[in-house]
């Protein structure tokens, strides 16, 4: 088959995140199987317009929105005849079911954005991404979805799509990360890997850790990720606010903030670790939880779409009620406390991790795109 992939990005996009290094695994997957796998995304600056990745052929052309209006004529004025398109969608969909109707259709949905939309964009800009999305999906209501996680079925149910037409195929770790325990950091050590920004919910994770270092003055929160630089300097500032009125002496320094890092070391972070802390407004899947637990680093997470798939309450991590920092940090600490708690959670994280498979999941997807 011929696969066209519609992503307003590709992997080297520097804002690139868990999607696109999920849809890379199962297309290159497809590539290794005989297919043939295109990936039409945004040209930056310095970037090229063509690169193979893995064998994945990535064709970049106009910005993070010309890009939607740029396929259309790419599809259909294509030399290439496209057996399989997938409508990766980030909020905006390329609205393939208008001009694709030869090749087979599939739309690919991390999350429904929602309440996203007021955490990325300012007035009236969240308004008018909101309504785009309450009518998109009128047009999609005949197309079979493709998801990482159950609790995204429910979003897309509410908004019209039969649950006969979604499948879930969840994310494993990348195959190169090797499940292992690692030695702890001699003082509690607590880790966000995400990209910064505000949906991430990396101020509340601030915040929770604010609470920890009053009652564990040697704890240490490791931020791992980069964003907009005055969104960085704000953080900045927030951290030293939080220092100079909770009075909490050194808490700037108990924070470090490394950057964006290479996947070797994330993992090697990850595994010195003693918790995850995760507190998203929402997540298609949240690999993140995945792969320190395959480093034997358990997860604190919100309760919110994506980290309840991922987290096993109770087994894996810890899924919080109420989603406030304050809880966040109370069951952060209770569990470095219970140290045979803590011990099984590590264990079944491991196991888990360990029974998922990326050739299993890149085969679902290879049998669902060539139904």
């Amino acid at each position: 088959m011929t696969i066209l992939i519609l992503n307003w990005r590709d992997p080297k996009n520097p804002l690139s995140g868990g999607a696109e290094s999920v849809t890379l695994n199962h297309a290159k997957y497809w590539v290794k199987q005989g297919n043939e796998v295109i990936w039409l995304a945004q040209r930056l600056k310095n970037s090229t317009t063509y690169e193979e990745i893995d064998g994945v052929k990535i064709i970049r052309k106009g910005g993070a929105f010309t890009v939607y209006l740029i396929a259309p004529f790419y599809y259909l004025f294509s030399q290439i005849k496209f057996d399989v398109v997938i409508d990766e969608i980030h909020g905006i969909p390329f609205f393939t079911p208008l001009y694709v109707y030869k090749a087979k259709k599939i739309a690919f949905i991390h999350e429904v954005a929602g309440e996203i939309w007021d955490y990325m964009y300012k007035f009236p800009f969240n308004l008018i991404g909101r309504f785009i999305e309450s009518l998109y999906f009128i047009f999609y209501r005949n197309i079979t979805f493709w998801t990482d996680a159950d609790s995204t079925i429910k979003d897309l149910r509410d908004h019209g799509i039969n649950a006969e037409n979604i499948v879930v195929i969840p994310c494993p770790v990348d195959k190169n990360i090797r499940p292992k325990l690692h030695n702890k950091e001699k003082n509690p050590t607590f880790i966000f890997v995400s990209r910064l920004v505000k949906m991430k919910g990396i101020e509340r994770v601030i915040e929770a850790f604010s609470v920890i270092y009053k009652k564990e003055k040697k704890a240490v929160l490791w931020i791992v990720g980069d964003g907009d630089k005055d969104y960085v300097v704000y953080l900045k500032n927030k951290i030293y606010e939080i220092e100079k009125q909770e009075k909490l002496e050194n808490f700037s320094k108990a924070i470090v903030l490394w950057g964006r890092v290479s996947e070797v070391k994330k993992i090697e972070l990850m595994g010195k670790a003693h918790l995850l802390l995760h507190a998203s407004i929402k997540e298609g899947w949240g690999l993140v939880i995945l792969e320190a637990a395959s480093q034997g680093t358990p997860a604190i997470v919100y309760r919110v779409g994506g980290l309840v798939d991922t987290v096993i309450n109770g087994q894996t991590g810890i899924v919080i009620d109420l989603n406030t920092p304050q809880e966040m940090a109370e069951q952060a600490l209770n569990l470095l406390d219970d140290k045979n708690r803590y011990k099984l959670m590590q264990k079944n994280g491991l196991e888990r991790v360990q029974k998922m498979s990326w050739e299993e999941a890149a085969q679902k997807s290879l049998v669902l795109i060539s139904k």
